[in-house]
């Protein structure tokens, strides 16, 4: 059975029956984790961190099950699980039912390793793609965030796992996360920043973790504001709200005051702190009633609806594996193909050379609370040996360029794998209790100079050359772009990354994913951030609204992926039906091979009287069609998605007026065809 909203409010009667039995003590202990300090900072250090589900609350005598923690996103973090894809990655397959699939994968192998509570639902937006964190989320765009996200809650609480959705809100820094106050106008709270964590809550999700930043001079898991007002009220969330963990609450009035229901993952400033506050009338009972309740009835709501098992035989199992390797392949974005020069032949290339230390290595993210422990990771260089076995696979680190020069010169073919690892980008953990660093926020948006060295240098000896660039976010190409013939990019690909890149590179694989991000020619056309600021203003525009709003031409746009094949998009006719926006066209595929399409819809604003952007995505449908194949794709927009929020009056608003509508292939007008809806 499937456990929606409506269910779980079923359950709000037994769960205050059960409630209504319990000592304030008990109430209390349901709102507390219990993994110490030490024992997870010797998880870090010693096993791995969330080996093990983390347990929270629970009461024995009442039949209120555990809590049992499960990190994510990009898999499940206890054990050795399934690594797919990225988010960022996923994000650039476009595909909601593909991560849809990619949830119930990860709810199965939760419950396979003990655990019935998510926390990989990360949807913050980066306001700067240098942010170490942001291969954790999906795109730089509210609306593709707000879609991916809603299909991961769906597919993980199919399986009758809590999915959390993290962290509310404004977390875009690594750095400067445990002190940086973020400022936002209402406007940019409510339209750019906050939308997708509704989205994610409108499909279902039963559990918010709060971020360890603080908005507005407020610590998020303090926020009366964000979790009562926001959350709780305007939004009638029914479920719980849990902290980061370890650091995501400094005081136990103003939290459990402010709206956090459980500590996470250990107890501090809850337990027997939080009773003496109730006894001594800083926190009313009734407080402490409000978040039991929530918790019983959400736990109450998942363990009755299960009756399915889950042993240890579906972790990493060959369909999930299988799973991890689509995500990859469709993840795949061609960003450069210059005279066509991929695929290379699988026949025609007897001797290839792999260029770059990040060739031979597992490289499937950060080494903070996302990672995961995959029974085993291809390399790129496996990949391609697998996929040739009787061709010449020829491998060089690139630390000396001349012999690299000369290695370039004698094969068939170049792969330069080039980018990011753990120590470039990632979670990082420095503070009074810990230093955990692990990769922290990105100084620069480009290549290591190193790196745009060798490919400048190699790269023209030899024009069958390819880039394959492994990060979790935007990449700078300009300085080197002109050196070879190709770019792929990569993300981080998972546990099956390397058998994606060789089938992709080799033409088993046509390319289909889009990049959820602007590529500019300057890392100034972009929001500029000190990554240790105390404080920081996240203005309205970032990303290609910014860029389309000052004229400022991309390198690439948001939206945009080359294919092997050619696809026509024609006969674009838009209308409004109900509280719908309706955009239909016809694609075919004009080329010689089967290969997907990600047909976007955006709408304009030139005919706005507030200040809104140039146009925004408000709809995507990949799709996959052979060579000829003709296929009419419908796109809907709810009109709720094109409202304005008005600071004066405290609500959205609906311009009526003329709206641009857009249906193409990226955000790029030349890729675009252009009608318009009157409301």
């Amino acid at each position: 059975m499937k456990v929606n909203k409506q269910t779980r409010l079923s359950y709000t009667t037994k769960a205050q029956e059960i409630v209504d039995q319990m000592t304030l003590e008990e109430k209390v202990y349901l709102m507390s984790g219990r993994v110490s300090m030490e024992e997870m900072l010797e998880d870090f250090k010693v096993r791995h961190y969330n080996w093990r589900p983390y347990p929270a609350g629970g009461n024995e005598r009442l039949a209120v099950p555990e809590l049992k923690f499960v990190d994510g996103p990009r898999g499940v973090v206890s054990g050795n699980s399934t690594c797919f894809p990225v988010s960022m990655a996923r994000g650039a397959a476009f595909d909601p039912e593909l991560e849809e699939r990619i949830g119930r994968a990860i709810g199965q192998e939760v419950r396979a390793q003990g655990g019935n509570f998510f926390g990989g639902v990360c949807v913050n937006l980066p306001y700067n793609p240098g942010w170490g964190r942001s291969q954790e989320v999906y795109g730089e765009e509210s609306f593709h965030l707000g879609a991916m996200g809603a299909a991961l809650v769906k597919g993980v609480q199919q399986e009758n796992v809590i999915a959390c959705v993290k962290h509310f809100a404004f977390n875009s820094m690594e750095w400067a996360r445990f002190k940086v106050s973020v400022l936002a106008d209402k406007r940019t709270e409510r339209e750019v920043f906050l939308p997708h964590f509704k989205d994610c809550l409108d499909a279902g999700a039963a559990s918010v973790m709060s971020a360890y930043n603080l908005y507005h001079g407020v610590h998020c898991g303090h926020s009366d504001y964000l979790l009562n007002q926001v959350l709780k009220e305007e939004w009638d969330f029914d479920g719980f709200v849990v902290s980061d963990f370890a650091w995501g609450i400094k005081d136990t009035v103003e939290a459990a005051n402010g709206g956090m229901d459980v500590e996470m993952c250990h107890t501090k400033f809850f337990g027997d702190k939080l009773v003496d506050a109730v006894k001594n009338g800083q926190v009313s009972e009734e407080k402490i009633n409000q978040a039991a309740l929530r918790i019983v009835r959400t736990l109450l709501a998942f363990a009755e609806a299960d009756n399915d098992t889950y042993n240890k035989d579906l972790i990493a199992n060959q369909e999930h594996i299988a799973l991890a390797l689509e995500a990859a392949e469709k993840s795949m974005t061609l960003m450069q193909n210059e005279g066509n020069v991929l695929p290379f032949s699988k026949t025609g290339m007897k001797r290839i050379a792999v260029i770059g230390a990040l060739g031979e290595k597992g490289n499937i993210g950060d080494h903070g609370s996302s990672r995961v422990f995959p029974p085993y990771i291809v390399t790129p260089l496996e990949g391609i040996q697998r996929l040739l076995p009787d061709a010449e696979v020829v491998f060089d680190n690139g630390e000396d360029v001349e012999r690299a020069k000369q290695l370039a010169s004698s094969v068939d073919a170049v792969v330069f794998v080039a980018g990011y690892d753990h120590d470039d980008e990632g979670e990082s953990v420095t503070n009074e209790d810990a230093d955990l660093n692990a990769g922290g926020d990105r100084q620069s948006l480009g290549l290591h100079a190193k790196d745009i060295d060798l490919i400048n240098a190699v790269g023209p000896v030899n024009r069958q050359s390819v880039v394959v660039l492994i990060g979790g976010n935007m990449i700078m190409i300009e300085d080197w772009k002109h050196s070879v013939s190709a770019i792929l990019m990569a993300y981080y690909p998972g546990m099956e990354g390397g058998t994606a890149i060789a089938k992709t590179l080799f033409g088993e694989v046509n390319p289909g994913g889009k990049l959820p991000f602007v590529v500019p020619t300057s890392e100034g056309h972009l929001p500029q951030v000190d990554w240790d600021a105390s404080q920081i203003k996240y203005d309205y525009y970032h990303g290609y609204t910014k860029l389309e709003k000052e004229g400022i031409k991309p390198s690439l746009p948001y939206g945009f992926g080359l294919s092997y094949t050619r696809f026509a998009i024609s006969d674009a006719q838009f209308k409004v039906e109900k509280d719908q926006i309706i955009a239909t066209c016809q694609v075919k595929n004009t080329g010689e091979v089967t290969g997907d399409e990600t047909v976007q819809l955006y709408i304009g604003f030139s005919n706005s009287r507030v200040d809104r952007p140039v146009k925004v995505l408000r709809g995507f449908k990949r799709i996959t069609l052979a060579p000829g194949q003709l296929e009419t794709v419908e796109i809907t927009c709810p009109i709720e998605k094109i409202k304005w929020y008005n600071p004066a009056a405290g609500g959205w608003e609906l311009e009526h007026m003329e709206y641009e509508v857009f249906v193409g292939n990226s955000s790029d007008q030349k890729d675009l065809m252009q009608g318009s809806i009157r409301l």
